[in-house]
């Protein structure tokens, strides 16, 4: 990363604040002085702050961490767009979609949607009229605009880097929920308490924009870079190897042999007896059931009980060996 020095942010405006009586009381430990009503920057702070941002990033980079430039206003877009391209991380420079990051599964099915209709051949558009075709253009449109920088994000980033948290207030609200580290530019105007790595400086001059994030796109890009040499080398090291010792390791004890041989034995028996269970249901006889022609009710009664229902109780003296 080339080192940003105190002269660059000077001839950018960086130290440039907002009226006075737009400041935020928050921002008094980044303000040098006031002069014609306008709050000045104390650009040794901006040096700091970048620094320990700097750190950070190169931390995260290492590790394969995943960044989201987010800028929308008009002055960051096309900065913002090209250096994270150059970087190749994520980006939002269009309006800021509620629940991009609280909601992110939503989000991932309109990507879902997005790369069904931007396939070629797709079978969506088959048997679809004129206006449908239209209509699922504009969709598509749409979506793409939307979602362009996103397209190809499949999990919530490690961090996000705002350029004005005061107009992406939504933006730091959801990355604060969930606990994802913010870096942002902050102006005067700003509360710098909300942010986990602040860069206090003039968030309107595109010159000063453009200085701070292709710095912090530099810095991403050299960890990623000095990470994919180690993994070469680590690579190398592996090939070179003697053959020796991949023979040693490659090659079964003779426990695991005997070992391989009882399992493949035991495995042969189950299905032995999978099988010859499988062949006594299908020859088992046919359980017994009763003919149609007898009826399941009234059941057949016995000769005394049927000579009871019908002439009632004997009342005869002997009526406990009667048998009438």
């Amino acid at each position: 990363m080339s080192k940003i020095k105190f002269e660059d942010l000077l001839g950018t405006g960086a130290h440039f604040g907002h009226v006075t009586r737009k400041w935020d009381p928050n921002f008094k430990p980044y303000v040098l002085m006031e002069k014609n009503g306008i709050h000045i920057i104390n650009l040794d702070e901006t040096l700091r702050c970048l620094d320990v941002a700097a750190s950070f990033i190169e931390a995260k980079s290492k590790k394969g961490g995943e960044f989201l430039f987010v800028g929308t206003k008009k002055q960051a877009r096309d900065i913002v767009q090209q250096e994270a391209d150059r970087c190749s991380m994520f980006y939002v420079v269009e309006r800021w979609l509620g629940g991009t990051l609280t909601n992110f599964s939503t989000i991932k099915k309109s990507i879902k949607r997005l790369n069904l209709l931007e396939k070629e051949g797709s079978q969506i558009y088959e048997n679809q009229t004129k206006k449908e075709v239209q209509m699922l253009n504009r969709e598509r449109i749409k979506l793409s605009d939307q979602h362009r920088g996103i397209k190809d994000m499949r999990r919530l980033p490690d961090a996000v880097i705002i350029v004005d948290t005061k107009l992406e207030s939504t933006a730091v609200a959801e990355a604060g929920r969930l606990g994802i580290p913010i870096i942002a530019i902050v102006d005067s105007n700003t509360d710098p308490s909300v942010i986990d790595y602040p860069i206090p400086a003039n968030d309107d001059s595109i010159r000063t924009i453009q200085l701070i994030i292709s710095s912090l796109a530099d810095t991403i890009m050299n960890s990623t870079a000095k990470k994919s040499k180690r993994s070469d080398a680590e690579l190398k090291a592996d090939k070179t190897k003697s053959p020796v010792e991949n023979n040693h390791s490659t090659k079964p004890s003779s426990a695991e042999e005997e070992q391989s041989k009882t399992e493949d034995s035991k495995s042969k028996d189950s299905k032995l007896g999978i099988v010859l269970l499988q062949c006594a249901k299908a020859f088992r006889p046919p359980q017994y059931r009763r003919p149609p022609s007898l009826p399941l009710w009234p059941p057949q009664f016995p000769c005394r009980l049927k000579r009871w229902l019908r002439h009632g109780p004997c009342v005869c003296p002997e009526a406990r060996s009667c048998r009438r």
